[in-house]
């Protein structure tokens, strides 16, 4: 017998959300992640799931300017906040990023990449304000962005075709403010 309780729409909830500074309304199941409102609800496809548990960072994108993994956050607690994916960022950021990635061929299949700028962004973001990572040498100091210090901060995005050298090497051209890759 159904309860009163159980009746469709009561664990749904209509939120907004500004993404890639477009603002976008959809109706959510509480349990629905950032990640699958993105891509099943608005029909945004940038953030890749890969694991479906927050490993990978495959699906990683800005929220209110911080990264996260949009598979563990869920979309209603988030109700108003702004999401910015690699397709926001290729439209209206730091166009050098993502033509680093292609320049020093930092990705093969190019799943993980929309992942890796978007954490590349947030990498940068967190070293313009000076905070350090579990390999910054000298907590007294702003961080030197030292390869070990590129690999931390970006190691919750796996590449499962081993492209980590390129990555590294993309992040400090766009660092340094070089044109080209050697």
């Amino acid at each position: 017998m159904a309860h009163e309780s159980d009746s469709p729409g009561e664990y749904e909830h209509t939120i907004t959300l500004r993404v890639d500074g477009r603002e976008r309304r959809c109706t959510v199941d509480v349990r629905t992640t950032i990640l699958d409102a993105l891509r099943d609800r608005l029909g945004i496809y940038s953030p890749k799931k890969g694991c479906d548990h927050g490993q990978c960072g495959a699906c990683t994108v800005l929220l209110d300017s911080r990264r996260i993994v949009s598979c563990l956050s869920l979309a209603v607690a988030h109700d108003g906040a702004d999401v910015v994916t690699a397709a926001g960022i290729a439209d209206d950021g730091p166009s050098h990023l993502p033509q680093a990635f292609v320049e020093c061929d930092a990705f093969q299949c190019g799943y993980c990449t929309p992942g890796q700028i978007c954490s590349a962004v947030g990498m940068f973001d967190e070293l313009a304000k000076g905070a350090p990572s579990h390999v910054t040498a000298d907590l007294t100091q702003d961080p030197e962005l030292t390869d070990d210090e590129i690999r931390e901060r970006m190691s919750g995005n796996l590449c499962r075709c081993a492209a980590y050298p390129n990555i590294v090497e993309a992040l400090r051209h766009v660092a340094s403010g070089e044109g080209h890759c050697s």
